[in-house]
């Protein structure tokens, strides 16, 4: 099977593309290459350099699936930019459909988001528990970033049908190992802000309720609807996770397990004022249990271990790479772009 992975060389997407292809399938990568071909190093993957707003029909040539991924990736990077954000999270995911319809690919998944179920009435407390959401809660998300991917799911379902076979994934917060490291997720940022400011801030107290998933066992769903039997999937939506934590639980397994690594390194806990906008959402995967016999394989815990093993934690001044913030790199490249475009180019 051949698998068009929009994303492809984003955080998610280079964990994704390698399991495709221990899988059996051939992965092509469809990605801006925004942050550079290192992530694919030894993967044995066609890539295509492409805008997903701007969409080729050669690309689906002989496609068989599509994995979609691209796009803005929390609420941070959408609110940077709501116009991207819109452009590619929704109206590129609407044009995106209807071309696999147009070129007969039937499986198609979509990474959609957890925040979705950020609601008001479930996230004005953060001391209070809030609901326990299943993919027939109703769904009123607050910011750009979830607005968005809501409206692509709508848009995607309304295209589904006999001959096509979506299936969208409602991710909970990522965490882990990839090859596209990001420190701007909260697990993968506690072991961040623990080896450079041996310090953690947990802002409202950190009471506020997150469902989390490591990045191999979200690539691993993507992986597992490739083959499914579509009449079970098509159209629905699951809900992805490992657990729900706090965020104060989180805090606690980073230093703990830096402590046993590091006994000489004194990491603080600091109580810090509440945001503005507090989210507060827990979530179940039973659907996904039941339907793809799915058991989430990596725990936050044996995730954050991997890391300790796998980062510089030894040369903490890796850590501040802009590479590993999509805002920072972003913002990076704007400028680098700007003085291009008026000083022309230097490279």
């Amino acid at each position: 099977m051949k698998v068009l992975v929009t994303g492809g060389a984003g955080y998610i997407g280079v964990v994704l593309c390698r399991q495709i292809r221990e899988a059996g399938h051939e992965p092509v990568v469809l990605d801006r290459l925004f942050w550079g071909r290192s992530p694919l190093a030894g993967l044995d993957a066609t890539v295509i350099r492409g805008d997903i707003r701007q969409l080729d029909d050669r690309w689906f040539e002989g496609i068989d699936a599509v994995c979609h991924l691209g796009g803005l990736s929390n609420d941070p990077t959408a609110e940077y930019n709501t116009e991207a954000n819109r452009q590619m999270n929704t109206e590129a995911t609407d044009a995106l459909v209807r071309a696999c319809k147009r070129h007969g690919i039937r499986r198609f998944t979509f990474a959609s988001s957890a925040s979705i179920y950020d609601r008001e009435a479930c996230s004005d407390d953060a001391h209070r528990s809030p609901i326990m959401c299943d993919e027939a809660t109703p769904v009123e998300p607050r910011g750009a970033y979830s607005t968005s991917k809501r409206r692509a799911e709508e848009l995607i379902l309304a295209q589904a049908d006999d001959t096509f076979a979506p299936v969208i994934f409602r991710q909970g917060t990522v965490y882990g190992y990839s090859p596209r490291m990001r420190f701007d997720l909260v697990v993968n940022t506690f072991i961040k802000d623990a080896i450079l400011a041996r310090k953690l801030f947990l802002h409202g107290g950190g009471w506020m309720w997150r469902p989390l998933v490591d990045v191999r066992d979200v690539a691993r769903v993507h992986v597992m609807a490739l083959t499914a039997p579509l009449d079970p999937i098509r159209g629905q939506i699951f809900n992805v996770l490992e657990e729900n934590y706090q965020i104060r639980q989180l805090a606690m397994l980073v230093t703990g397990s830096l402590a046993i690594l590091k006994p000489d390194w004194r990491v603080e806990i600091v109580e810090a004022p509440a945001p503005a906008t507090v989210r507060n959402y827990r979530m179940s995967n039973s659907k996904l249990s039941n339907v793809f016999d799915f058991t989430p394989s990596v725990t936050v815990l044996e995730s954050i271990e991997d890391m300790l093993r796998r980062l510089p934690i030894d040369f903490p001044q890796e850590f501040g790479n802009p590479r590993y913030y999509n805002i920072a790199w972003m913002s990076l490249l704007e400028e680098v772009h700007a003085e291009q475009r008026e000083f022309g180019s230097i490279y």
